[in-house]
């Protein structure tokens, strides 16, 4: 096993092999000192965000084969990871206290104020005290009610500040809402000295210089918030009847920009369109006016025309708590109850028991935004958290199962039940490739894929089996079959493991799996039992053209319309076939299943003997057509990344210890990858009628489909080609059901809907119905 270590600024790489899946830690520091010359006590080792410590093995973190550890050279003045300790145990705390920012006090101002419900004269600006108004939120350009608390002279400099620096309590604008429910929006940089052009204008052209200071009427947990005169006006009292309606006349209407049936927040607009269809049915169209010269939102059909309201100018009557409410319908709070406080609801009460009583004693989750009961909890809270931010028990995270730097890792319930971790042999498995994992996964076609699979042609060699997985030839890493007992076998390695099995090419007998005690981590074994037409080896039969047979066995009636086996000949297999290959594990093409029966074996137990029979169109690897058909398609054993430099490494090593230096040149050129230039003559991959028909057709992937079409000389490239070129942006596998955007990308239907909004969701769940 080797694996690669990159320093933390990416600018060396280097190959570490000779390792084990059992590696220590700090024998793998003693590795990176003799590549990099750095001391084990000066290296940092990272791992997928983890800080790799000793006592560890490289089991313990998951590190694959061919994985990147990122290495950070610690310097002699950094401290240790652990927090500091005074003589006592206890942590030392930075004394220093953080620095603080001279803020002038906020009663500096001249200010009136007067007693609540009563219209008082403040002697400055355009508005009374106490007087109902309406406000704007310049983040979404909608009117709310409001009530002017008190009035101070404002500079230019604040005005600009208050605009360009939103904070929840103290800006213009109470906190972000969406259809009447109240949402937390983040804090602006305080600290921006150039607002934007619209927030200039809007102070600059301030008419009286003033800011009031105005409360929500709706939302009170916002406190005071500072505005200027251009976001405040006269409370709106007089709803426009249809008749008084014109084109072209600025009004204040209730709209919901999401969903446009349902009622939302008010905005202004302009009527663009009335049409009378009968005595009762009206249509008003408008275009909503969010503020700012471009914010606009252009035919919009009103559902509330009997809520219309004019535009009051300034310089109207003014209005306070003592002339009425005055209030104007908005969306409810809640869309499942209706805002409903007699009716239980689990999503704007409390989550545990639904009921809308105590709310005082609710807590809202930072994460899922939920509430609770302080006694629904479990277990239940007698007072409120002192914490300013406070998570649920399905959000929290649990402290204990969190790493932190220096620490070690914790337990692991799923590799604490493997047999491994029970087994007291000190043999060292890690060091076999059947146990390095898997770095790729083939999601062209679905495990259960029968027949062969696109892009790997006949003649297709691996130097490992965990290569052949990764192709998805045939996915299990040790297992001889791969299948399932209730539907069939997909493919089977031919690797001699049973001296009485016959290979004649085009034919041959295999024995099923099983009559082995492998019981721990035990890999081969002595035959000491009967073996049973069981899971994969009823999976095996099951590919006959035939009834099962558990007794008897079976014999097909047209063995080529059985189901196919795909079929990977090993090395291993050299001992007893002259068909295996000389290195690797080649896929030799399609077998059908032709007959299985039950005997006594070589071994003295009962084995299951198949007879399986070739049937591919493509020629055999071993024939005078397909060793020419390899030559042409330039196949070659593969291996996998970064094989061929730790062996070239590993064999410099020897050649050193042993003393020869012109030794290791040798092996080091036969493990080379041959150079050799890609054969013009080769095997140009044929595209059908209906396939070329479908791509023709696709006008909105023309471009990418002519760049693909270009490698059709170059064979199982070009499959390879439109697997990158189709590959989707948001999981970056091949296009399931692909969906072209404006912008030219292929992204899969599902991510589609997951990755954008949920009205996207029902346009796409329309379309699959149609």
């Amino acid at each position: 096993m080797w694996i690669q270590v990159r320093t933390i600024d990416g600018k060396e790489t280097r190959t570490v092999e000779d390792l084990s899946r059992l590696t220590k830690i700090e024998t793998l520091r003693l590795k990176i000192q003799d590549i990099f010359h750095v001391s084990p006590e000066q290296q940092r080792l990272f791992y997928r965000g983890k800080q790799m410590e000793d006592g560890q093995t490289l089991f313990d973190y998951n590190v694959g084969l061919n994985d990147i550890v990122q290495l950070l050279v610690r310097s002699q003045a950094d401290p240790p990871d652990s927090p500091a300790s005074n003589n006592n145990g206890e942590a030392v705390v930075c004394e220093t206290p953080p620095p603080t920012t001279a803020s002038p006090p906020l009663d500096t101002r001249p200010s009136t104020s007067s007693s609540p419900g009563l219209l008082a004269d403040p002697g400055i600006g355009v508005f009374k005290i106490n007087e109902l108004v309406d406000c704007r939120d310049i983040s979404i350009g909608a009117w709310f009610e409001g009530t002017i608390e008190r009035v101070t002279p404002g500079t230019k400099k604040q005005n600009i500040k208050t605009e360009t620096a939103p904070t929840a309590g103290k800006v213009g604008r109470p906190s972000k809402r969406t259809n009447g429910k109240l949402e937390s929006e983040p804090c602006l940089n305080s600290d921006i000295e150039e607002p934007s052009t619209s927030q200039k204008d809007s102070t600059e052209n301030s008419k009286d210089g003033v800011t009031y200071h105005i409360k929500y009427e709706d939302y009170p947990e916002n406190g005071v918030v500072e505005m200027n005169v251009e976001d405040v006006r006269p409370r709106a009292r007089t709803v426009l009847r249809f008749e008084q309606l014109e084109v072209g006349q600025v009004v204040m209407v209730n709209y919901n920009l999401e969903l446009p049936e349902e009622r939302g927040f008010w905005y202004d607009a302009e009527i663009t369109g009335l049409n009378h269809i009968s005595r009762t049915k009206k249509e008003v169209r408008v275009k909503i006016l969010l503020g700012g010269p471009c914010n606009v939102i252009g035919d919009c059909n009103l559902q509330f025309l009997d809520e219309i309201y004019r535009i009051e100018k300034p310089g109207a009557p003014p209005l306070s708590a003592t002339d009425g409410p005055f209030k104007r319908r908005l969306g409810p709070e809640c869309k499942h109850c209706k805002a409903d406080p007699d009716a239980e609801c689990r999503f704007c009460s409390c989550c545990v028991c639904g009921g809308k009583q105590d709310a005082h004693m609710q807590l809202l989750c930072d994460e899922c935004n939920m509430a609770f009961h302080l006694y629904c909890l479990n277990p239940p809270l007698s007072t409120i958290p002192d914490d300013e931010d406070w998570y649920c028990p399905t959000c929290k995270n649990d402290t204990s199962e969190v790493v932190k730097a220096g620490e070690k890792l914790k337990t692991s319930k799923k590799k604490a039940r493997m047999p491994s971790a029970t087994n007291g042999s000190q043999r060292d498995w890690g060091k076999g490739m059947a146990c390095v994992g898997r770095t790729k996964e083939c999601t062209i076609v679905p495990s259960n894929h029968y027949g062969p699979v696109p892009g790997v042609p006949v003649g297709t060699t691996w130097k490992f089996r965990v290569q052949v997985s990764e192709a998805g030839v045939h996915r299990p890493h040790v297992g001889g079959i791969h299948g399932r007992s209730n539907d069939g076998s997909y493919s089977l390695v031919l690797a001699g493991g049973f001296e009485d099995e016959v290979d004649r090419g085009d034919e041959f007998t295999y024995t099923g799996s099983g009559g082995r005690d492998l019981s721990g981590n035990k890999r081969i074994g002595e035959h000491s039992f009967d073996q049973t037409l069981t899971h994969m080896n009823r999976a095996l039969a099951l590919n006959c053209d035939a009834p099962l047979n558990d007794k008897d066995g079976a014999e097909s009636r047209n063995w080529r319309a059985g189901k196919p086996v795909r079929v990977i000949r090993s090395s291993k297999g050299r001992r007893i076939s002259k068909y295996a290959p000389e290195e690797g594990n080649r896929y030799d093409g399609i077998y059908k299943v032709v007959k299985y029966w039950p005997e006594i074996g070589k071994c003295g137990f009962l084995v299951w003997r198949y007879l399986l029979r070739r049937d591919d169109v493509e020629p055999a690897p071993w024939t005078p057509e397909g060793i020419e058909r390899s030559k042409k398609l330039g196949l070659r054993v593969q291996y996998p990344p970064g094989y061929l430099e730790a062996m070239a490494n590993k064999s410099k090593k020897e050649a050193i210890v042993r003393g020869a230096r012109a030794g290791p040149s040798r092996e080091i050129e036969e493990l080379e990858e041959p150079k050799s230039k890609r054969l013009k003559e080769g095997e140009a991959f044929e595209l059908s009628e209906q396939q070329r028909s479908l791509i023709q057709q696709d006008q909105a992937n023309k471009k990418v489909w002519d760049e693909a079409l270009g490698f059709l000389v170059e064979g199982p490239n070009f499959l390879r080609k439109v697997e990158q070129i189709f590959m989707c942006v948001c999981c970056q596998e091949l296009a399931l059901q692909p969906v072209t955007t404006a912008c030219q990308h292929n992204v899969c239907k599902v991510c589609m809907c997951v990755c954008v909004c949920a009205a996207s969701q029902t346009f796409f769940a329309g379309v699959e119905k149609q």
